[in-house]
């Protein structure tokens, strides 16, 4: 992440839990330097700031900016938070099946990316 806290927002871990059986009680927010030394296929950022923060990735990858609100700062209910966590893993979802449905296999770097882009919206 771009500014890690080193906890992963217990929302997130719930809506994990709840919606796909994914226990991440154990799993913590990364910096960037903490992430395997070898080439990325893609970097996709899903938040404006971190879209602005990010700094430039040091592989060649596909890029692609993701924009989501971020669901941690919303106020509200639990359950309203919830729901914006689940909204955003529901879109997520959806957009990473499209993206496994493509024969990524047999893209450059540059249709990768516009891929990504297109299926940002």
């Amino acid at each position: 992440g771009s500014r890690p806290t080193g906890r992963v927002n217990p929302h997130a871990i719930s809506v994990l839990r709840k919606a796909y059986g994914i226990d991440a009680s154990t799993a913590r927010s990364k910096r960037i330097e903490e992430l395997p030394r070898e080439p990325f296929d893609a970097v996709i950022t899903l938040c404006d700031s971190a879209a602005a923060e990010c700094p430039v990735w040091p592989y060649p990858a596909a890029r692609a900016h993701w924009s989501f609100p971020d669901p941690a700062a919303v106020e509200g209910t639990l359950e309203e938070k919830e729901r914006a966590f689940g909204e955003v893993a529901r879109t997520l979802e959806e957009r990473f099946r499209r993206l496994l449905s493509l024969p990524v296999e047999n893209l450059d770097r540059q249709a990768l990316e516009s891929e990504l882009r297109k299926l940002a919206s």
